[in-house]
């Protein structure tokens, strides 16, 4: 069995998978046991096809198909359900993420402690346009202070987590923004670790400022109606 499974969701990044899945494999093979599972979320190019292609030249690939379009935190949650390892590494399809930060994540771990269950990355020096990272900053800011999750950046899509752990999260439509304040909820600690960013490699972004915010003021007030819905207590077995 895998130690690591690396969940990669993907929408239309056929000129992306190549480069990014042959990134994970100089990353991980003959350092970790692992497995490649990508999800492509009904892509309307041919990025299925190009991930078929590659099964015959990567044993660690694996890949699924939505049949309908679901979004990226379905196809997360799809990835890590049918996962064989214990942890889940995940990165973004678009290149921007680095899988030779993912051994750094499994260091972190492996130092840590056993309560930590979810390594988040933190993207310090970011490579996207100015507006963006102005719109970031500000949804950041916003969502530390609502939700008090001392998460410098929770929109980075290279994270290390336990399966179990997030399989045990309540699992609803952009989830995945919101890992780390989820985790605290459960009652597990979180760490952000500094990672690097790069520039979108081909294609174009799935998302804008516009529709980001629209749907993370929903969010939001969804999950800091989770939070302050939820109850914790030790358990003893007599």
């Amino acid at each position: 069995m895998p130690q690591i499974s690396v969940v990669v969701p993907v929408f239309n990044e056929r000129d992306n998978v190549k480069p990014l899945v042959d990134e994970i494999v100089a990353a991980l093979r003959g350092r970790h046991d692992f497995e490649i599972v990508y999800v492509d979320d009904d892509s309307k190019d041919d990025s299925l096809a190009v991930l078929q292609g590659l099964k015959a030249q990567v044993p660690e690939l694996r890949v699924l198909h939505h049949v309908a379009q679901s979004g990226q935190s379905t196809a997360v949650r799809t990835g890590v359900k049918a996962a064989r390892g214990t942890w889940i590494a995940t990165l973004d399809g678009d290149g921007q993420n680095d899988p030779a930060d993912i051994p750094k994540l499994i260091a972190a771990r492996d130092a840590g402690e056993r309560e930590v269950k979810l390594y988040a990355g933190w993207r310090v020096n970011r490579k996207d346009t100015g507006s963006k990272r102005w719109a970031s900053k500000f949804a950041n800011a916003i969502r530390s202070r609502l939700l008090r999750d001392s998460t410098p950046d929770t929109g980075c899509g290279i994270k290390l987590f336990e399966r179990d752990a997030f399989l045990d999260l309540p699992y609803f439509d952009h989830m995945h923004r919101y890992l780390p304040a989820l985790m605290q909820r459960a009652g597990w600690r979180t760490v952000s670790v500094p990672v690097n960013h790069r520039p979108r490699g081909a294609g174009v972004s799935k998302y804008n400022n516009l529709n980001r915010a629209l749907v993370g003021i929903a969010d939001l007030r969804g999950v800091a109606w989770l939070i302050r819905r939820s109850r914790r207590t030790g358990v003893d077995e007599i």
